[in-house]
């Protein structure tokens, strides 16, 4: 599998290629944004159990998003996409399914195990057939109503603002919600760069930052193609997901896929993963959510591959991931190579500029 030691790029068994003999196997996360509820279990489960520091305590503006980002305070981030969509864009997935979300006052009605149709919408009083006609005709119903003098005061139906009982000129409303970690890349530019050792690769293929050793270069900052590694202020050392190396160690799970109620966060070695996630996609797209697809999966990508991929509903632009990272040092052996033979270019110059200027 390994194209040769210590390779910048394609693909590789991060550990053995480390120097780990009898390594296990490799472990990792995959995370299926498609159960994701936003809880944050995750981050405060990160946070208590690796002593986090407080942080995501202010108002951004972004939804329930409160910390914005992957920091040195925050090495779980739950991301909230709002999304408004053009109504009947393709048949609402799930429709008609008890156990899958209630996109429809039918899908509901389903789910709530209602066996005879109400002719309301959920929130329409029962026995209210004419309020449920006018709120379903639309605006020419709700002109006639107003005409006659009907009103209906009671509680609007649960549909999005908007919501005429056609698709045309309506919107749908979705969030996308995803918790974002450290990849542990196969090919870690973090390690490639890091002066001092702080950074190093477990026996599992994960990535950990020895906060004792750093001295706070930040040159792994720069050289993450994520984004990922951030200082700590007042600090000054560099920090980030550990994948609990203490835990898993130990024969645990680490801590936020410990916590995540749905089992969105998924912990356990890296193929049966990907088989797993490969056959999540599938289900998807059968039953119609045709935009699913794996992100970080490939271990032919940029990176080599992550130790921590995504199943996403969406372009990962849209959650904040780059579409195609690269390892940052992957050129390095051709840079270096170029340096040294501008270097000769530039002796040799200056030797035939002395003999011919002795001459």
């Amino acid at each position: 599998m390994s194209p040769g030691p210590n390779s910048f790029y394609g693909p590789l068994d991060p550990a053995p290629d480390a120097g780990w003999s009898d390594a296990p196997p490799r472990m990792g996360f995959f995370t299926d944004t498609s159960v994701c509820i936003g809880c944050k279990a995750c981050e405060v489960a990160c946070k208590e159990w690796n002593d986090v520091p407080g942080s995501g305590l202010d108002l951004l503006g972004m939804s329930y998003d409160n910390t914005g980002a992957l920091t040195a305070n925050s090495w779980r981030h739950v991301a909230f996409v709002e999304q408004a969509r053009p109504a009947g864009h393709r048949t609402p997935p799930f429709a008609g399914n008890p156990t899958g979300g209630s996109v429809s006052a039918s899908s509901a009605a389903v789910a709530a195990g209602t066996g005879n149709p109400t002719g309301t919408d959920p929130g329409v009083p029962p026995g209210s057939p004419e309020a449920a006609a006018r709120m379903a005709g639309g605006p020419a119903a709700g002109a006639a109503a107003a005409v006659s003098g009907a009103q209906f005061l009671g509680m609007p139906g649960d549909g999005p603002p908007g919501r005429t009982g056609s698709a045309e000129g309506r919107t749908d409303f979705r969030w996308l919600m995803m918790s974002d970690v450290c990849k542990h890349c196969t090919h870690a530019a973090c390690l490639d760069v890091c002066p001092t050792g702080s950074l190093f690769r477990t026996e599992f293929g994960t990535v950990v930052v020895q906060e004792d050793i750093c001295n706070g270069c930040g040159y792994c900052i720069s050289a993450c193609p994520y984004g990922v590694i951030d200082q700590r202020k007042g600090d000054g050392r560099a920090w980030k997901c550990t994948l609990c190396y203490d835990r898993i160690g130990a024969g645990m799970t680490p801590a936020c896929a410990q916590a995540c109620p749905t089992e969105s966060i998924q912990y356990g070695e890296l193929e049966e993963l990907r088989e797993r996630a490969a056959a999540r996609v599938a289900t998807l797209h059968a039953r119609g959510v045709p935009e699913a697809r794996l992100y970080g999966h490939d271990p032919t990508d940029g990176v080599g591959g992550d130790g921590a991929f995504f199943l996403l509903l969406d372009e990962p632009e849209v959650y904040g991931l780059p579409p195609d990272p690269v390892v940052t040092t992957r050129d390095l052996p051709k840079m270096w190579k170029r340096a040294g033979l501008a270097a000769l270019a530039m002796a040799a110059a200056a030797v035939a500029a002395f003999v011919g200027g002795s001459s």
